[in-house]
């Protein structure tokens, strides 16, 4: 078994209430995870969205017009805050 496998069978074990309770709470238990699932849901809408294909033309047409408005990011800009 990997580890998925046994994630699946674990879950299955749960009362449909507490499958619901999990399903509900696994953003708030890995937020870290939250983001890169919203765009990943975003980038794989094949609904067309204008309002988004405005602001990333415009955000191209800026860096176009200006690149070192954009500086490199590093590693460090990803590091949590407190």
């Amino acid at each position: 078994m990997n580890s998925l496998e046994d994630i699946e069978l674990a879950m299955g074990a749960l009362s449909p209430a507490d499958r619901a309770t999990l399903m509900h709470d696994l953003p708030a238990l890995l937020p870290e995870w939250e983001g890169e699932l919203a765009w990943n849901r975003i980038l794989r809408d094949p609904t067309p969205s204008a309002a988004l294909s405005a602001f990333v033309d415009a955000v191209d047409a800026e860096y176009r017009r200006d690149p070192e408005a954009f500086p490199e990011m590093k590693g460090s800009d990803f590091e949590r805050h407190s």
